[in-house]
């Protein structure tokens, strides 16, 4: 049996900070996530295959961006989209469609706007700033995807476009059973993308933050590295980048924009749901690509 000398290092101040902030991270998430499974077996047992076929343009060009506006409708944070966006491919809709609502939905509906401008009193270019760079990005990987993607990146699941109701079985089972594997397997992701979030936030001195903030350029891809290992849910980040003071406005647009699209938390749950070959790929794509539009929507406004 282990002694006091031998637990008495869970008693030290970094491990107390590294438990507080891990704990944190997945309480805060872990409501999302249940939304976002429950959505997803929703989706599954309960919408007809054939409704996302006649709301979505049929072009999948034009899906796309009509897609990523979808995502203001789904009041959440980045772990309810993955499940969501899973659930959607298998019921036929266009990958890249999918992906432009995932990369949205955390960022542009209106809890998210509200508490930017909340964040922000008297500043409401900040919003429009978040609102702009965050559907650009959404709309450009969808349309990258469609230009570049590869199906075989994807599991093998979501390959195959006709899971959901099956005739002569019970919508309400279908939906228990699916609602309690997606949220077993995402939650365990989430877990550990919370440690990995947390193990960032007690090595890293704060000293580290300051030597960055001077310089515009390295501000914006320090904080765009910042908002992927903190892992914020995108409903308090705001208040994290307003907190951020030293930084100028286009950098803390930056965390504001990577944050809800690529962190550790999501780029474990993208790579447990859709599979390392994708997530490695779209989350390093994503991560260029909201950085651009954050500096050349800042750059514009401010």
């Amino acid at each position: 049996m282990l002694g006091p000398a031998g637990t008495s290092w869970l008693g030290h101040p970094a491990v107390q900070a590294w438990r507080t902030v891990c704990l944190a991270i997945t309480v805060q998430a872990l409501p999302f996530l249940l939304l976002g499974t429950a959505l997803s077996g929703a989706i599954n047992a309960f919408v007809p295959a054939g409704l996302f076929a006649r709301v979505l343009p049929k072009r999948p060009a034009l899906a796309v961006p009509v897609a990523g506006a979808a995502g203001a409708v789904l009041p959440g944070c980045e772990c309810a989209s993955v499940p969501v966006a899973s659930s959607l491919i298998r019921r036929g809709v266009p990958p890249a469609a999918a992906f432009a609502f995932l990369l949205s939905a955390p960022a542009v509906n209106p809890v998210v706007l509200t508490a930017t401008a909340v964040a922000f009193p008297g500043n409401p270019a900040m919003v429009a700033a978040r609102l702009l760079a965050s559907l650009t990005t959404a709309a450009v990987m969808g349309w990258l995807w469609l230009w570049l993607g590869k199906e075989e990146w994807l599991r093998p699941l979501l390959r195959h476009r006709h899971t959901g109701h099956r005739p002569g079985h019970s919508r309400w089972t279908e939906f228990r059973l699916g609602f309690r594997h997606d949220f077993l397997h995402a939650g365990g992701f989430l877990v550990l993308g919370a440690m990995a979030a947390a193990t960032f936030n007690v090595t890293v001195p704060g000293a580290v933050l300051d030597a960055f903030s001077g310089s515009p350029w390295l501000s914006v891809l320090f904080l765009a590295g910042l908002a992927v290992l903190l892992a914020v849910c995108s409903e308090a980040d705001a208040f994290v980048a307003a907190s951020l003071t030293g930084f100028p406005p286009t950098a803390r647009l930056a965390f504001l924009v990577v944050g809800p699209m690529v962190d550790l938390k999501l780029i474990a749950l993208q790579a447990g749901t859709f599979g390392r070959a994708f997530a490695w790929r779209f989350c390093t794509a994503t991560t260029v690509v909201a950085v651009a539009a954050s500096v050349l929507i800042g750059g514009a406004l401010w």
